[in-house]
């Protein structure tokens, strides 16, 4: 499972024209891939990990502040891109794979305490955000 976490000040995932989830204020968007051998224990350990990583202000974690989280799958994060110049997509989980570990992720977070927007899985998606810092990560569970 990889992550590329962003603290931002303000983010929203937008599909056929209508805002499908947006947070406002200080926050994170986690766009999430899901590879073969993932399983729901590491979404839940790579949950627990973003939602108390200490990258907010004054280092302060999302647990701490009670930070909304931006939830987007992406299965493009797992790009290979060593031969050629078309991407492959074979280190990506197909559909069936990722969507219930992507369900599992968030649900995880909200387990947390987290108040998590999400995207919408496999849709065309136009993700929105102001990124604050610049703040990015990029976690491999």
């Amino acid at each position: 499972m990889r992550a590329v976490v962003q603290r931002v000040s303000r983010a929203s995932v937008t599909v056929d024209g209508e805002v499908v989830g947006a947070i406002e204020g200080p926050g994170l968007v986690v766009l999430l891939g899901v590879t073969h051998d993932d399983t729901p224990e590491k979404a839940a350990a790579l949950a627990a990990k973003i939602w108390t990583l200490r990258i907010l202000h004054d280092e302060r974690s999302a647990a701490d502040e009670q930070a909304p989280i931006l939830a987007v799958s992406q299965f493009t994060l797992y790009a290979d891109t060593r031969k050629g110049r078309r991407p492959s997509w074979s280190a990506a989980a197909p559909g069936p794979v990722s969507e219930p570990l992507y369900g599992s992720f968030c649900a995880a977070l909200e387990a947390l305490g987290a108040k998590v927007e999400r995207g919408v899985f496999g849709a065309d998606m136009q993700v929105a955000l102001t990124n604050d810092g610049p703040v990015t990560l990029i976690l491999d569970a």
